[in-house]
């Protein structure tokens, strides 16, 4: 397998996407609060204190790294893919996964709080999915236009560089695409003559 397919793997690109986000949160030790119902176990609250973290906000600043840092590794697969359904699909399965685990787990440990907060959670996903998949079909078209802008110009520069070594026999019409020194057709002489700086002809 090539090295390039490896990381088009989903499963890859997910595990490189989760990792990325860890490290964001890690770096600048965000920790959502979530007040959880009274008797959930410990190993569930650090699981869904875990998972809210890579989704929920709760102030200002928190708004603004949760969405920078879904920004950032949405960039990802845009790249890796080239391809804007790729790319947002790919996204959007980034997303879902932790958001289904961590309101699964809150509606079956800690009611309560899901009750009382689902509502507002909820409608900050649907924007934030609906913004992470907006800004991977914009810059992976985006992406794909300028690729396509760059191919057109070196092809255009291809046919100005075949352009400059087409040459046609002054003699017989015969049209080259190269400078030979004599026409095939007629063995005319069409070497070029060039002048240097001191006048003379070479």
């Amino acid at each position: 397998m090539k090295i390039i397919d490896f990381f088009r793997s989903r499963i890859i690109l997910f595990l490189i996407q989760i990792l990325l986000l860890s490290l964001l949160i890690y770096s600048i030790d965000y920790n959502f609060n979530i007040i959880f119902d009274t008797g959930i176990l410990k190993e569930r609250e650090v699981i869904i204190q875990f998972l809210a973290n890579y989704i929920l906000f709760d102030t200002l600043s928190g708004i603004y790294f949760i969405y920078i840092s879904w920004i950032l590794v949405s960039l990802i697969p845009i790249f890796v893919y080239n391809n804007f359904k790729k790319a947002y699909s790919m996204n959007l399965m980034t997303f879902f996964v932790p958001n289904f685990f961590l309101y699964v787990f809150l509606w079956n440990y800690s009611p309560n709080y899901f009750d009382a907060k689902f509502l507002f959670h909820f409608l900050h996903t649907i924007l934030l999915g609906f913004i992470i998949i907006s800004f991977s079909i914009g810059l992976s078209l985006l992406l794909k236009k300028m690729m396509k802008l760059k191919i057109e110009a070196q092809i255009e520069d291809l046919h100005d560089i075949a352009n400059q070594n087409r040459i046609i026999c002054p003699n017989c019409g015969i049209e080259f695409n190269s400078i030979p020194r004599f026409c095939y057709n007629c063995n005319a002489d069409l070497t070029i003559r060039t002048e240097d700086q001191d006048g003379k002809e070479n």
